[in-house]
């Protein structure tokens, strides 16, 4: 399966940031050769970087119709119905069309492509920028086992990657897409309360950064559950408690799962328009 899937020609309808996030890490890992990439935009502002990567660039989608057939869709969700109109008519059955656009359910798009059109929907992250993002992913009617498999294979280098019913799109958008802005500012109040304790910036930052990468790593290697960790780091009348207390007093949890249900809502309000 390895050497055929090189030779699979991957297009990019759209050449923005998660857009070339995606081909970066494909290319990184080998699983496709720079040559079988090809992206359109209708300027070249977006495209210099594929070109840096040595990927083929065009500024007309039909032609990457023509000449891939594993196909991205990477608008903006507002010109994703006119994309889909324009190359409908270029679509065959040996196409395999992935759209990364928020808030476009499958049913749209395949009612705006022909008929038994392959199509599957995925929403990454930006942490895939450094191969290290969550990406979900869901299969319209027309999609089988070996179209999911090679998806995930080819976005394996990303970072997590995993199949899930549609109805968990927004609720992933709200959890990793929109959860990493979370994140970072959470890690920012993190490092100012060690620079208001007296440490240097630079140096709070980089030990909040590390400090949150390591915690995620032990959620994933051990698998098990954060309130299992965050046990084993309290000692009884140590700092750790007296810290988790003061979280507590200002609604942490309740405040981060009100976060993620307003993200989720609002996803779900961009879908429906």
């Amino acid at each position: 399966m390895e050497a055929p899937l090189r030779e699979v020609r991957v297009g990019f309808i759209g050449a923005g940031r998660m857009a070339s996030a995606v081909a970066r890490a494909m290319l990184l890992a080998g699983e496709v050769q720079a040559v079988n990439i090809l992206a359109s935009a209708p300027s070249n502002r977006n495209l210099d970087k594929f070109q840096t990567f040595a990927c083929r660039t065009t500024h007309c989608n039909l032609e990457v119709l023509e000449k891939c057939s594993f196909v991205f869709l990477a608008t903006k969700p507002h010109i994703l119905p006119a994309v889909l109109r324009e190359i409908g008519p270029a679509v065959t059955a040996s196409h395999v069309l992935v759209s990364m656009a928020a808030g476009v359910p499958l049913r749209t798009l395949e009612e705006l492509l022909p008929a038994g059109t392959r199509v599957l929907r995925m929403m990454p992250n930006l942490p895939c920028e450094v191969r290290s993002g969550a990406i979900l992913l869901s299969r319209g009617s027309s999609v089988g086992e070996e179209e999911v498999s090679v998806l995930k294979t080819l976005l394996a280098a990303c970072g997590l990657c995993e199949e899930a019913p549609e109805s968990y799109i927004d609720i992933h958008t709200a959890l990793s897409g929109s959860g990493v802005a979370y994140v970072y500012m959470f890690a920012e109040a993190l490092a100012e309360g060690a620079v208001k304790m007296g440490m240097p910036g630079p140096l709070a930052n980089r030990i909040a950064a590390q400090t949150l990468l390591g915690a995620a790593k032990m959620m994933l290697e051990t698998g098990d559950h954060p309130a299992v960790l965050r046990s084993a780091v309290c000692t009884p009348g140590g700092t750790t408690i007296h810290a988790l207390h003061e979280l507590e007093k200002g609604s942490l949890r309740a405040t981060v799962m009100n976060a993620v249900e307003a993200a989720t809502s609002r996803a779900r309000e961009l879908g429906n328009r």
